[in-house]
């Protein structure tokens, strides 16, 4: 099990495994959020300590909401909002991966999506090639 916590560790987050990969999207959110993320089943990660909820207000139906803790403002995951659940099932938290040890990262792909271009269709293109961190 991997275990992260914000900077203050209020926040405290366990995912059962670790993830085949992580994700550093340019878009803007991800960007001003500063996260990097992994993508779990709810069920494969627990949440411990308070947090406050943002969700985007530039789109009509946002997917999903972004959770920081309300004392330090660490970005430390995201949950999918009801409509997005309605839609798909409860089927994936994000995890910022950012606040985990690196060590506990060494081998995993961290892929460059190219959010800011991206349509909203299936697929994505890519700002540069991954990296295998460590």
């Amino acid at each position: 099990m991997l275990k992260l916590a914000c900077l203050c560790g209020q926040v405290r987050i366990g995912v059962a495994k670790r993830p085949d990969f992580i994700n550093e999207c340019n878009c803007t959110l991800c960007s001003k959020a500063g996260a990097c993320w992994s993508y779990f089943h709810p069920s494969d990660v627990s949440v411990e300590g308070a947090t406050n909820r943002y969700s985007r207000e530039d789109k009509d139906d946002p997917a999903s909401e972004i959770h920081f803790c309300g004392r330090c403002g660490s970005t430390t995951h995201f949950t999918l909002t009801r409509s997005a659940i309605a839609k798909f099932g409860n089927v994936q938290t994000g995890v910022n991966m950012r606040l985990a040890d690196e060590s506990d990262l060494a081998g995993i792909e961290l892929r460059f999506p190219d959010g800011r271009a991206w349509s909203g269709g299936p697929d994505f293109s890519y700002v540069r090639e991954p990296r295998i961190i460590g």
